[in-house]
């Protein structure tokens, strides 16, 4: 059983996420959300879908390496940091946008 998303849902996780959410916005989320509820709702009326391993990737086949970690040669510190307005030593520093 899903629970179904409120406008009161949407404007709460908007603000958590410090995110200004206009009326026709917040009903563009519930109807995605409805959407993909439904989509879900579809998939589990599926005969025998409880019975189906979940997936860790699209390919079952997919084989990676990883590759050995080598340091290489890199661009210079100081170089870098003459791209930077702000730097105290070797960090950066940027505006605080969240307060």
């Amino acid at each position: 059983m899903s629970t179904k998303f409120t406008k009161e849902m949407v404007d709460d996780y908007a603000d958590k996420l410090l995110i200004g959410l206009t009326e026709e916005e917040n009903q563009m989320v519930l109807d995605e959300f409805e959407i993909i509820d439904e989509t879900i709702n579809t998939i589990n009326e599926i005969e025998g879908i409880e019975n189906v391993e979940p997936m860790t990737h699209t390919l079952d086949d997919f084989v990676y390496e990883l590759r050995e970690d080598v340091a290489e040669e890199s661009v210079p510190i100081d170089d870098l940091l003459s791209n930077c307005d702000m730097h105290n030593g070797r960090e950066v520093e940027v505006p605080k946008v969240v307060e």
